[in-house]
């Protein structure tokens, strides 16, 4: 088979494989392959894979993390970077009443998460869904755990309190002026819980990262 021309040009060109050599690939649905290189021409290289290694599971449940992305496009890519690092399944860009960006370039979204995914040494690239309007959002049907950290007033759990190892969790960050009054209402009518995140108050990506390592923590614990 023949490597995609961005992956042969950083084969050939900045790791210097030469034909015979061994390399790993994914396919992002869960299986690294091993292969050998057979052949390099120009720009293009092509491999033998010899062999399939599923990767099991690094966590259980479901892990969906849902933000309104910020203004700055830096902020939003690192927090996609970091939480394919740290392990999620499914990340949600959310339009609302406060959002301070209106559209998502998902294809450079996918390239850094890709990037991520190898660098971590994972196999599954997680679901990365463009942007979709908090109200149809929070109106689908979700099998699972649902929670909004937002920064009202009121009765909230901390999120690492009630996240059950295993289960299927989603999560709702808010942008910089957090959700409105009335989206809190819709969410918590459609059967979100509300949560804290601690004492500190955060910036969008910093909450949504903390949101991440507790959920994936929570499926890692428990055997």
């Amino acid at each position: 088979m023949e490597l995609p021309a961005e992956e042969a040009g950083h084969c050939i060109r900045v790791l210097r494989m030469r034909e015979g050599d061994r390399i790993r690939l994914t396919d992002g649905k869960g299986c690294f392959y091993h292969a050998v290189i057979s052949a390099v021409s120009g720009r293009r290289c092509m491999v033998h894979v010899s062999g399939c290694e599923p990767q099991m599971p690094l966590w259980r449940g479901h892990l969906h993390i849902a933000l309104a992305p910020t203004k700055l496009l830096e902020r939003n890519e690192w927090f996609v970077e970091k939480a394919v690092e740290i392990g999620v399944d499914e990340i949600t860009f959310l339009r609302t009443e406060h959002s301070e960006r209106e559209v998502m370039k998902m294809e450079r979204i996918v390239k850094i998460a890709v990037s991520a995914m190898k660098q971590s040494q994972k196999a599954t690239l997680p679901v990365l869904n463009g942007m979709v309007s908090f109200r149809s959002f929070v109106e689908r049907r979700f099998e699972g755990d649902r929670f909004i950290a937002h920064c009202e007033n009121g009765c909230k759990e901390n999120l690492k309190d009630v996240v059950i190892p295993g289960h299927d969790a989603l999560v709702l960050i808010g942008p910089e002026g957090d959700f409105s009054p009335s989206e809190i209402d819709i969410a918590l009518k459609a059967g979100f819980r509300p949560v804290s995140l601690g004492p500190s108050r955060l910036r969008t990506e910093t909450a949504a990262l903390v949101a991440v390592h507790i959920m994936n923590l929570a499926g890692q614990s428990g055997g």
